[in-house]
């Protein structure tokens, strides 16, 4: 008797709880709704309605073919990136062109300009940032001064970045600025083949006929990048740590700050560092901002909390891919004298490091306190530079009376090299021996 009541009072709770379910049928549009666009989406990708975003040609409907693999290269958008890659590069006959980001912070206005006369050269591209720090009236300073300035105005080779970016020191704000320069250069189809970052205690120690007479004779696919892989106790204590940079949510600059937690070191990537100075081909920037492979952007979200991104995001990538780690050559271009111990900092270079300076055959130096007398050594003996720029073959006018001889500027394409180039060919000699490139990515 009691099984059976207990029957009957199931019976009449389904009943009543079926009742309430169909009754309330604020459900039912939701539901259909779902639904429809679930149809709509299967129907489409079966019946190829997608087009690409690219070339706006409907993606064929035979994507699995029994063709062998290499022929079926061109069904996919990164077979057409690659080839926009080819055809967007101009032609390698000519000289080479650089492309410079030169970056500062409040009170280095005027070193800026310093740096970019000692480099300018009129067949580059410059990029100037001043971070958020510097107060407006000085980024409105800098602006003027290149809009101004007649060799620029005509030549049309000097920007300022109008968006202004709060940089954090050894925070991912450090990087993205660089990368948002790079973008620039790329979105407007500048022409140019290599890439260098600069700061404003950056200085040259050839002149730009130097190095572009000794790079007119190299492959335009060698990266200079100082690098080494992340191994033992420096792997735990750098990849583990988690950090925050105020910069990325905040408008008013503070230092990193790093959480309690820590994270599991990847596995589908090794991590690699190095030195944030760079001269990176213009195909493997295209490939970190634009690439046709996840890898870059997956690097770039985990160096998003990692500690001195700019010391490891493009030396993780090329080294992680097998189209550019070849490419790597494991030096920044740089002389640097480093405090001791623990070389973690560099030292302000002063005269008694000049002699050193020359010998290392580095074309560029860092770091150099504001108008530090060794600068001035630096314009007179080395760059031979008396006007607003280091002069070049590009420069014809005369010089007499003290007259600026780059204020009539000749062929661009015409390099008169000097001391600086043999010291700077030396280098490349020792770079790519073949003992040298066997520590590539290693």
């Amino acid at each position: 008797m009691s099984i059976k009541k207990a029957l009957v009072s199931m019976r009449k709770n389904g009943s009543s709880h079926s009742g309430r379910l169909f009754s309330d049928r604020k459900w039912l549009i939701p539901f259909f709704a779902t639904l429809l666009v679930f149809l709509t989406l299967f129907s489409s990708a079966t019946f190829g309605v997608f087009t690409s975003s690219y070339g706006g040609e409907q993606v064929p409907s035979d994507i699995v073919s029994n063709s062998r693999p290499e022929d079926s290269s061109g069904y996919f958008v990164e077979s057409d990136l690659k080839k926009w890659f080819d055809r967007s590069r101009y032609s390698e006959l000519e000289p080479p062109r650089l492309a410079y980001l030169i970056s500062g912070t409040k009170g280095d206005s005027q070193r800026m300009m310093r740096t970019l006369q000692a480099v300018y050269h009129p067949r580059n591209q410059y990029i100037l940032h001043l971070d958020l720090e510097a107060p407006p009236r000085e980024r409105l300073m800098l602006g003027g001064y290149v809009k101004n300035d007649p060799t620029f105005q005509e030549v049309g080779n000097v920007r300022v970045m109008a968006q202004s970016n709060l940089v954090t020191y050894k925070g991912p704000t450090m990087f993205a600025c660089t990368l948002q320069a790079i973008a620039i250069m790329l979105r407007e189809s500048l022409e140019w083949d290599w890439f260098i970052n600069l700061s404003a205690s950056d200085y040259p120690l050839v002149t730009q006929d130097d190095l572009l007479h000794v790079f007119s004779n190299l492959s335009r696919n060698l990266n200079f990048i100082e690098h080494t892989q992340l191994t033992g106790w420096k792997l735990n204590s750098r990849g583990k740590p988690i950090i925050v940079d105020p910069g990325l949510y905040s408008s008013k600059k503070s230092d990193l700050y790093f959480t309690t937690q820590r994270r599991s070191l990847p596995t589908s990537f090794k991590l690699f560092t190095g030195s944030a100075w760079v001269m990176l081909t213009r195909s493997f920037l295209e490939y970190c901002i634009m690439g046709w492979e996840n890898l870059p952007r997956t690097i770039l979200m985990y160096y998003t909390n990692f500690i001195s991104s700019p010391e490891g995001y493009f030396h993780t990538v090329i080294c992680n891919t097998e189209e550019f780690q070849n490419t790597a050559i494991g030096h920044d271009l740089h002389y640097i004298a480093w405090d001791s111990p623990p070389k973690q900092h560099p030292i302000s270079l002063t005269m008694k490091d000049f002699d050193k300076m020359v010998k290392s055959n580095a074309p560029f130096a860092r770091k150099f306190a504001r108008d530090d007398p060794v600068l001035d050594k630096i314009d007179k003996e080395i760059l031979n530079r008396t006007g607003r720029f280091a002069p070049g073959a590009w420069c014809i006018g005369g010089s007499d009376n003290g007259s600026d001889p780059c204020t009539i500027r000749g062929n661009y394409s015409v390099f008169i090299p000097g001391p600086g180039a043999q010291r700077l060919q030396e280098l490349l000699q020792t770079l790519l021996s073949e003992d040298f490139r066997k520590k590539q990515c290693s």
